[in-house]
């Protein structure tokens, strides 16, 4: 009984392991995540930027680079099909894997131009990918930022990064957030607040509510720069 059990799982090997392969053409949500059907997919082994995190540009201004670092991936991937292969689960329910578009590695493309950073804590595989634009002031690299793990969890005493030495006053920018009092560009003017039930709410200029929505991380809103962002995020348009 148990060797004709594990010669049907030898036969099936193959077939599951062809099955854990998600293919096509991708929605790009952030610079280490997509959505590739109705599989969220995020980017195995590396570690970019979130859509609201700050950086500072070589001239010490601060630009959204959360916001490039997706736009870049997009721009890159526009038309390219995806071969995402399986590695695991996260804690959010979604797929972890490696991926080729075109047949790239695009983990290495993005730590390499400098739009992500080599995940250590669970890949060595793009460190030297890391070095790299980070000798050629590549992406972030041109200027100043916080590592993605770091500014997840960010104070006072975290650590910059970069090529230009940190001006003073550049820890008050880094820790700041494109969810700030502030929207990060003029093309992201979409308010998103949570409500009383705890749903995520977003409010587009012409929404009646919109000026009375006052823009602080401590209430968890946060701007959107599409329609199409905000409800990847789990948000809903208001009624009103």
């Amino acid at each position: 009984m148990l060797r004709r059990f594990l010669i049907a799982l030898a036969l099936l090997a193959p077939s599951l392991a062809h099955a854990a392969d998600i293919t096509g053409t991708a929605k790009v949500r952030a610079g280490d995540a997509v959505v590739i059907g109705n599989t969220r997919i995020r980017l195995g082994g590396i570690d970019a930027p979130a859509i609201d995190q700050l950086c500072l540009n070589t001239k010490t201004e601060r630009w959204t680079c959360g916001i490039a670092a997706r736009d870049e991936l997009a721009k890159y991937a526009d038309g390219k099909n995806w071969a995402c292969h399986t590695r695991s689960i996260d804690r959010r329910g979604r797929t972890v894997a490696r991926c080729e578009v075109g047949g790239e590695d695009i983990q290495k493309w993005l730590v390499r131009s400098g739009w992500a950073l080599a995940y250590t804590r669970m890949s060595h595989d793009y460190e030297a990918d890391e070095k790299a634009a980070r000798e050629d002031k590549a992406g972030m690299w041109q200027g100043a930022f916080i590592a993605p793990w770091d500014w997840r969890v960010r104070n006072k005493k975290t650590a910059i990064l970069g090529a230009t030495k940190p001006p003073d006053g550049a820890h008050a920018v880094l820790l700041a957030s494109a969810s700030g009092p502030v929207a990060p560009s003029p093309d992201c003017t979409i308010k998103g607040n949570v409500n009383s039930a705890g749903e995520c709410i977003f409010h587009q200029p012409t929404s009646r509510w919109y000026t009375q929505i006052k823009m602080k991380i401590s209430k968890g809103t946060r701007w959107f720069c599409s329609v199409e962002e905000a409800e990847a995020a789990g948000c809903r348009e208001t009624k009103r």
